[in-house]
């Protein structure tokens, strides 16, 4: 069973080895990508302030970080809720490189970037010249992001899982649980073709071709297949 974390961070500002640090992280599970509903968040003190371009991102102010647990106090949480697990984060380098440095200063080992998967760098495969961000995404595969008025880590791991299912193109399999089994009989299959066909069609055929076919069908006698499958009867069938 493929297990999978969407994952999201909001940060203090850009570069992590400037000191910028992780205010919050934000995961949700994936099974066979299906979501199981399970998810990992926390906000956490950086012990350093926001820059003023990353809180007009997120919102998250020095004030409503400033009784929050520190990374080291949530590290062995998070550690172990990602275990074992692929990675799916959009724009992976920033945010591994972020977890990464915190890592480092908790003893914890750090995480493989090629192991992970980037949903940007696919979604620059599968839609190259276009806008590939978060928001373009969700407006080219019609996923409702209305809540998304700020960046939030959890909210932007949510509707990323929903993303990631579309760019690997397993809506129809991961989120419909209606479907139906893949085992009919060959009556049902049959039945649901018949239904799904057309009833007017413009006939091609000559008066020439249709007698010659009449008279095949004759030679089969009252019960012909053909007959039946179109509801019709032979003279003699009546």
């Amino acid at each position: 069973m493929l297990r999978e974390i969407v994952l999201d961070t909001e940060t203090t500002g850009t570069n992590h080895a400037n000191g910028d640090r992780v205010i919050e992280i934000g995961c949700v599970e994936l099974l066979n990508h299906i979501p199981t509903g399970k998810s990992y968040h926390v906000y956490i003190n950086p012990e350093c302030p926001v820059s003023p371009g990353a809180f007009a991102v997120h919102g998250l102010s020095d004030e409503f970080l400033q009784d929050k647990p520190v990374f080291a106090a949530v590290a062995d949480e998070f550690a172990e809720f990602v275990r074992d697990a692929r990675l799916v984060i959009h724009n992976a380098a920033f945010d591994i490189g972020f977890l990464n440095a915190e890592f480092a200063r908790t003893g914890h080992t750090p995480f493989n970037l090629p192991d992970v998967v980037d949903t940007l760098s696919m979604a620059r495969r599968k839609h190259p010249g276009a806008a590939n961000n978060l928001d373009a995404l969700c407006s080219r595969y019609g996923i409702d992001n209305s809540r998304r008025t700020k960046h939030g880590a959890l909210l932007d791991a949510e509707i990323l899982a929903e993303v990631y299912i579309e760019l690997i193109g397993g809506r129809q399999v991961g989120f419909d649980l209606s479907l139906q089994p893949a085992s009919r009989s060959a009556a049902a299959r049959q039945a649901a073709a018949r239904d799904a066909r057309p009833r007017h069609l413009i006939s091609r055929l000559t008066e020439a071709e249709r007698a010659a076919h009449e008279a095949f069908i004759q030679q089969l006698g009252p019960n012909a297949l053909w007959r039946e499958y179109l509801g019709e009867t032979t003279p003699e069938a009546s």
